[in-house]
């Protein structure tokens, strides 16, 4: 008896030893994945005189280029390999969530389990590449229209070639980047997208924090300016964390049932209804939305037509018609997006059919219309809050020309993904835990 409960003992620590293991690897995984997306944002695109582009940017640094390079990782600016960074993919989820409700046959794939999951993968796959080769040539050919401050071109050698190997480069790259998210995703921990979104960011924070200590050194603003900002950002930071823990919880009741001479059910349980369901999605997406029709835009301004040059000016950060448009894609996809993640017509049929009910609403349509009812209004307070969080900083980014990284889209971004990132990690470790439990229960059982 003592032998295998010695066994047993060993067994049980041999499997919480390697739960334990396959985390860490996940956690390496992911490491070295950013890692990897890190060293690709340094190799340049062939072709560029890199201090001609870095005199550019630094002139066009609080335009929409500027924030376009913070969601790159920096590698915008330096006309690298993952230029395009998941822009193309995250437009192409974008257009084929749109067209989901438009085409039925797409709308049927969605209900065709995993085999219509990778059907809609395999288009938005091929949508990345169509997006990315478009936006990889009109850059180039934007390149070739820029100069510096002291009239060099940008592009050492202009022409058929260059154009074809820069939409190449850069399609090759955004494709790179959107295999290595979902390698992320599958092999490592939390959301590969949205982490290499976050490493981006998070790498240009020390340059940002530098480069506003240098705007109090030179003058450009003042100390208590200074203490202002650094109070907001922690505000702003707590603010995005109690908001994305608010939740409305449901109260679901289940009746009582008698199954032989036993009672079963009776007891009570919440359905969670969180205040902010669609995350950073509307954010990301919105910016997205800007930045596609402005690519072409933003590298033609001072050089291009007049109404390339309007669109420009028009639509830099804390421009009236900047923050219209970015405050009316945000309301949009929170409420498209909280469409497509909870059906309230589902929920409320599966509540039915296990016996479920809220109190004093009956089964079926009427809990149906009950649920759209309390989440629109959680929706709507969740998209003005996401529009104050992501707006209200913008306008101090384009009045006091503080780094993207300290605005409210890049906190908001930062602070949900390391929020996700530890609650999965924390899931692994509870699973650990409760695996454990249960083998010692098991093994006190064997003992008696």
């Amino acid at each position: 008896m003592t032998s295998a409960a010695e066994r047993l003992a060993a067994n049980m620590n041999m499997g919480v030893f390697s739960r334990a293991t396959e985390l860490k690897k996940r956690l390496w995984f992911v490491l070295g994945a950013l890692i990897i997306y890190r060293l690709g944002s340094y190799i340049p695109v062939p072709g560029i005189d890199p201090h001609i582009l870095a005199d550019i940017f630094a002139r066009n640094q609080n335009g929409v280029l500027g924030m376009f390079n913070m969601l790159s990782g920096g590698a915008l600016s330096r006309m690298t390999l993952f230029a395009l960074a998941v822009m193309p993919y995250i437009s192409a989820s974008i257009i084929m969530q749109v067209l989901g409700f438009a085409i039925p046959s797409l709308a049927a794939l969605k209900k065709d389990g995993e085999a219509g999951r990778r059907k809609i993968n395999q288009y938005t796959r091929f949508g990345t590449v169509f997006l990315a080769a478009f936006q990889g040539y009109g850059m180039a050919v934007g390149l070739e229209s820029m100069t510096g401050s002291n009239g060099a071109p940008a592009v050492i050698e202009a022409g058929a070639f260059f154009r074809f190997s820069t939409a190449v480069t850069l399609t090759g790259g955004t494709m790179f980047l959107m295999w290595l998210g979902e390698q992320i995703t599958a092999r490592g921990i939390g959301n590969g997208i949205s982490l290499i979104i976050f490493a981006g960011i998070v790498a240009g924070l020390p340059s940002a924090v530098g480069q506003t200590f240098e705007l109090g050194r030179t003058g450009a603003l003042s100390t208590m300016m200074i203490l202002v900002i650094i109070v907001a950002v922690f505000a702003l930071i707590a603010l995005i964390v109690f908001m994305e823990r608010a939740q409305r919880r449901v109260v679901v009741q289940y009746p009582k049932r008698q199954q032989g001479g036993k009672m079963f059910g009776g007891e009570s349980s919440h359905m969670p209804l969180k205040l902010n369901t669609a995350g950073v999605i509307p954010p990301i997406f919105a910016s997205s939305i800007l930045l596609f029709p402005l690519t072409i835009a933003s590298f033609q301004a001072g050089s291009g037509s007049g109404i390339l040059q309007a669109i420009s000016t028009y639509l830099a950060h804390g421009q009236p018609l900047f923050i219209v448009a970015y405050v009316s894609l945000i309301l949009f996809f929170s409420f498209f997006y909280t469409s497509i993640v909870f059906n309230p017509v589902e929920t409320a049929d599966n509540l039915k059919k296990n016996g479920g009910f809220i109190a004093g609403i009956r089964p079926g349509q009427a809990t149906a219309e009950y649920l759209d009812f309390v989440l629109t209004r959680l929706t709507a307070v969740g998209a003005l809050y996401l529009s104050l969080v992501c707006v209200m900083p913008e306008l101090f980014v384009a009045k006091y020309a503080i780094p993207f990284q300290l605005g409210g889209t890049g906190l908001l971004i930062v602070v949900n993904v390391v929020m996700d990132f530890v609650t999965q990690v924390q899931s692994h470790l509870f699973a650990h835990q409760y695996e454990g439990l249960i083998k010692k229960a098991r093994l006190k059982g064997k003992i008696k």
